[in-house]
C-alpha cells in the first residue's frame, strides 16, 4: 500500500511511519522540513507546505493519506483540495478538544457536567476557536485553531471517504512537558505535592504515543474504517492525583498529594477551569471495529516519559 503522511516527525508521527514500514507499506512523509526525525531508510521525503503544495506531492497517488496536523478550516480545505481526487482513502487525527465539556471546562460555556464516558455522538462545542482568549499555546495560528471546524469541513464533501480519529492527551518523549512539573518537584525531593482540590480530582483520558500510533496504523489498514469517527485513549483514566502518584511510583518516589482550595496556592499555581467537566472519552468502539489495544503496558509509558524528562 501506497501511504502520505502529512507530518510524521513529531510527537506520534514517527511511530505511525516506523510501523507502516515494518508492514512493508511504501511511505512519503510531507513536512515543513523544520526536524528531520528518525525514520526508516525506504521512507521518500517531501518539504512544502500544504497552502503551496509543491508539484510532486501534487502528483502523488497515494492508496491512504494521513494528516497529522490538520488545525483549522483552511488546512482541511487545502487539504481536500489536494488530494479528494488523488487519493483513495484518508486518516485525519483530530481531538478531544471538540466535546462541549471542553468548551464547559474551559468556561467557554456554561451549563451542567455532560455524562461521562464521552462517546463519539456526545454533544460537541457550541463555542468556537477555545485558544484564542488563552494566553500563548504551544500551537501554530492558536487564534484559527479548531478541530471541528476540520471535522466539519471534511464531512461536507463525498469525494474523499475520511476516518476521524479524536485523540486524548497524547504524552511521550518529546511531548510538551505534560508531566514536567511534577517530575521535577518529585526528583527535587519533595515528599507531598500541593495541587488545585478541583483538578486533584479531575480526570482527563490520556494516551502514549505509540499507543496513538497504532490507532492511526489500524485505520490506515483497515478498510471499515472509512467514513467513521473514532475516539481514542486509556481504557479508564484515573484522576490527576493518581496519575501523578502513579509518576512517583515508576521512578521510586513516594509522592503524596495534597488537594487545597486554590486561594491557599501560589496565584500562578492557581488554574481558572471549571473541573466538575471531566474529558473521560470512551475508545470501546475503534477497540470493538478495528481490534485497538494498546501496544505498550502503562506503567512502562510513564517510565519512558518519565526517564526522557529526567534526561
Amino acid at each position: 500500500m501506497r501511504v502520505l503522511v502529512l507530518g510524521g516527525t513529531g510527537l506520534t508521527g514517527p511511530y505511525v511511519v516506523r510501523r507502516l514500514c515494518g508492514l512493508g507499506h511504501h511511505v512519503t512523509v510531507f513536512h515543513r522540513g523544520g526536524h528531520e526525525a528518525d525514520l526508516p531508510a525506504g521512507v521518500t521525503h517531501i518539504h512544502g507546505s500544504l497552502l503551496d503544495p509543491p508539484p510532486e506531492l501534487q502528483r502523488l497517488a497515494a492508496d491512504v493519506v494521513v494528516d497529522m496536523w490538520a488545525m483549522n478550516q483552511a488546512h482541511a480545505a487545502a487539504f481536500l483540495e489536494c488530494f479528494r481526487r488523488s487519493a483513495a482513502r484518508a486518516v485525519v487525527i483530530s481531538s478531544g478538544d471538540v466535546y462541549r465539556a471542553y468548551g464547559r471546562l474551559q468556561r467557554l460555556e456554561s451549563g451542567p457536567p455532560d455524562a461521562v464516558p464521552l462517546i463519539e455522538d456526545s454533544p460537541l462545542r457550541e463555542s468556537r476557536y477555545p485558544y484564542r482568549p488563552r494566553p500563548p499555546a504551544p500551537l501554530d495560528d492558536k487564534d484559527e485553531y479548531d478541530k471541528i471546524l476540520v471535522e466539519e469541513t471534511l464531512r461536507a464533501q463525498q469525494d474523499l471517504p475520511v476516518t476521524i480519529l479524536r485523540y486524548p492527551a497524547v504524552y511521550g518523549p518529546h511531548d510538551m512537558h505534560r508531566f514536567g512539573p511534577w517530575v521535577r518537584q518529585m526528583t527535587s525531593g519533595a515528599a507531598e505535592i500541593r495541587m488545585q482540590e478541583g483538578f486533584a480530582a479531575w480526570r482527563w483520558t490520556h494516551g502514549f504515543a505509540p499507543d496513538g500510533a497504532e490507532a492511526v496504523v489500524l485505520a490506515v489498514t483497515n478498510n471499515r474504517a472509512a467514513g467513521r469517527t473514532y475516539n481514542v485513549g486509556e481504557v479508564a483514566a484515573p484522576t490527576w492525583a493518581e496519575r501523578v502518584e502513579s509518576l512517583g511510583r515508576v521512578i521510586g518516589w513516594r509522592v503524596r498529594v495534597v488537594p487545597l482550595p486554590a486561594a491557599e496556592l501560589p496565584e500562578d499555581q492557581r488554574m481558572p477551569y471549571d473541573f466538575a467537566h471531566h474529558l473521560v472519552v470512551d475508545s470501546a468502539l475503534i477497540r470493538s471495529q478495528l481490534g485497538y489495544g494498546e501496544v505498550v503496558p502503562y506503567e512502562d509509558g510513564l517510565r519512558r516519559t518519565v526517564e526522557w524528562e529526567r534526561s
